[in-house]
């Protein structure tokens, strides 16, 4: 759902799922989470370059975008793509670098970048075509990293608000 405040498009959408893993993808399920400036606990990344650290605490992706790789044949499903939170409801136009986003009442994040697909989610792609989710290639269609600016816990249906 999408509002006007103060001249700000608002879009509200649900938390559907929260991912973590040992390292690596695909990244499972889990109810609840704490959230910190460094992501969440539990949850770790093989390659430290690349991902992690305070700017890219968080990866994020869109359940509507995972359904429509889905029905383009791709082998796709929340948290194989590496996203900690997958969120449903919200207009993905709005999740840019420089928006804010309320995860229910605790955890506020900015999101800081676009991902760039790495080569550990190709299997979830037909002709292992990661580039499908590479927002160079294909505008709107990336995942996003975030930054924490307000730490806290956060559960399976939990209201998103972003602006």
């Amino acid at each position: 759902m999408n509002q006007l405040t103060n001249n700000k498009e608002i879009s509200s959408g649900r938390l559907f799922q929260i991912n973590i893993s040992g390292g690596g993808v695909p990244k499972k399920s889990v109810d609840v989470c704490v959230v910190t400036n460094l992501g969440i606990v539990g949850d770790r990344q093989n390659n430290k370059k690349v991902h992690g650290g305070p700017q890219r605490a968080l990866c994020l992706y869109s359940l509507e975008l995972l359904l429509k790789l889905e029905s383009e044949g791709h082998p796709v499903f929340p948290g194989a793509l590496g996203e900690n939170l997958t969120v449903t409801g919200i207009d993905w136009d709005l999740a840019v670098p420089g928006s804010r986003i309320r995860i229910g009442d605790n955890v506020l994040i900015q999101v800081t970048s676009y991902t760039s697909p790495c080569k550990a989610v190709r299997k979830y792609f037909k002709d292992e075509e990661n580039d499908r989710i590479s927002d160079k290639a294909h505008k709107g269609w990336s995942r996003v990293y975030a930054k924490v600016l307000q730490a806290g816990d956060t559960k399976i249906g939990d209201v998103v608000l972003i602006d």
